[in-house]
């Protein structure tokens, strides 16, 4: 079997797009009879008519509106390699990057972070997302360009990543709070009651497994997905929540933070995308303004 050509990608793009014969060779300035040809050869390669007359139109097949945005992107990406870089302007840039990071980030720098953009590209947006998970799909997909984490086993093998700084766990109650008087011990912190933060599909985490080894657990009063949850509960009754110090840092305003009687190691929050990136200048710049942003 001979390999297709390639330059029939071009062909199917442009009459996928404008849905006519004529509209795609006008697009292609080719004349309508080059392009019934291509059409032909077409349908021939992929087994499928792709287009199908109705009235005095055109209208796509099942296959062709499967194949339309996959052809679209790979004549896009096509074009992008083939076609020098220009340099960046900062100053013209207009472009809307997506982000999806854990709570607390945006309340942590995200003011600091749009103003270092603001300044130097006023014409870019940011959207911040939630992150409810650890899947690596939407940065593979396109849909998120950067997004925050803990390189892990879940992590995507072929993701890039780059250390923005690192955190600890810390505990925090109300203040008045019992545990707020005496010496506190891993006996007493587990004693107490507590919020735990389980994203969907998440385990225990690492403070359960160091209990465990010292032969304790958490009476785990109440189980939230994210820091303001817990931070919220915490705020009138007497559970005890386990955060990371510098992700909530604005969201614990008015409590009482106070060192694990554990021996947990500091972990490291990483900017993660994706390799097909790399080579993005105004994608670089701001995983740059990122990393200043959060080294400050």
């Amino acid at each position: 079997m001979s390999d297709p050509d390639l330059n029939l990608l071009l062909t199917l793009d442009a009459l996928l797009a404008e849905g006519s014969v004529a509209g795609a060779a006008r697009r292609l300035r080719l004349s309508p009879s080059a392009m019934s040809r291509s059409l032909a050869r077409l349908r021939e390669a992929t087994g499928d008519p792709l287009l199908v007359r109705a009235g005095r139109g055109l209208v796509p097949s099942p296959r062709a509106l499967e194949l339309r945005e996959r052809i679209g992107s790979l004549v896009q990406e096509a074009q992008a390699a083939l076609r020098p870089a220009a340099p960046l302007d900062l100053a013209k840039l207009q472009r809307e990057f997506t982000l999806r990071m854990r709570e607390g980030f945006v309340e942590n720098f995200g003011a600091a972070l749009l103003q270092r953009v603001a300044s130097e590209a006023p014409g870019v947006r940011l959207r911040f997302v939630p992150k409810p998970d650890r899947d690596s799909g939407p940065l593979r997909d396109g849909s998120v360009d950067l997004e925050t984490g803990i390189v892990g086993g879940t992590t995507g093998p072929e993701l890039r990543a780059q250390s923005l700084f690192r955190d600890r766990f810390i505990g925090v109650v109300r203040p008045g709070h019992p545990l707020a008087r005496g010496k506190l011990t891993a006996q007493r912190y587990a004693a107490g009651r507590h919020v735990a933060i389980t994203r969907r599909g998440s385990k225990p985490g690492h403070v359960d497994d160091v209990l465990s080894t010292l032969s304790l657990s958490r009476d785990i009063a109440v189980t939230v997905a994210g820091f303001s949850e817990a931070l919220a509960m915490v705020r009138g009754t007497e559970l005890i929540a386990t955060v990371p110090e510098l992700h909530t840092g604005q969201l614990r305003d008015g409590l009482l933070s106070f060192d694990l009687p554990l021996a947990m190691e500091a972990f490291t929050v990483s900017l993660l995308w994706h390799p097909r990136m790399d080579g993005d200048a105004a994608h670089r710049w701001l995983r740059g303004c990122l990393r200043e942003v959060c080294s400050s």
